[in-house]
């Protein structure tokens, strides 16, 4: 999977008149994944467990929003684009389709440098932890439960090939 691909992906959904959004799916070397709790005074999903993302803006591939995304919630910087894990529509103030992504990222993942005015904490979640991802969550609103659980199964299929 290329950019190409990815154009294509995003130009099918803008022409279907969605609001593209990205997701980044990040796991440590132990195969847990990262996750942030946002404020309660966001306007989208209050209080609820997300992962690295948002909205692709005016101009932006959704690799290049992934990239930004990534550096602006945590610090990181993205090193590769493992494969896509899900491709979901919703409908909060309008239709979404977001794209989530297994990514590698570089940087420090002891120490992410959070946007504190947008997230209140983060955790690094084993895959018998997910269920708190459903906290606060709306109906409209993909599982990030299972596409969490998606991530978690390609990091071991993945460390299992390369042992």
């Amino acid at each position: 999977m290329q950019g190409p691909f990815f154009l294509s992906l995003q130009q099918q959904a803008e022409a279907e008149g969605k609001i593209c959004v990205v997701g980044a799916l990040i796991l440590d070397r132990q195969g847990r994944i990262f996750a942030q709790r946002r404020s309660m005074s966001r306007r989208l999903f209050p209080g609820c467990w997300d992962m690295v993302g948002g909205h692709v803006e005016t101009g932006e591939t959704l690799l290049d929003a992934l990239r930004r995304e990534i550096q602006e919630e945590t610090g990181w910087t993205l090193a590769s684009v493992v494969s896509l894990i899900a491709i979901s529509d919703w409908n909060v103030d309008g239709w979404h389709r977001e794209f989530d992504f297994y990514v590698e990222v570089e940087g420090d993942l002891t120490h992410p440098e959070l946007e504190w005015n947008k997230h209140t904490e983060y955790r690094w979640l084993s895959a018998s932890e997910l269920a708190i991802l459903e906290e606060n969550r709306r109906p409209a609103y993909p599982g990030w439960q299972d596409i969490a659980r998606k991530a978690i199964d390609a990091w071991e299929s993945r460390r299992k090939e390369q042992a």
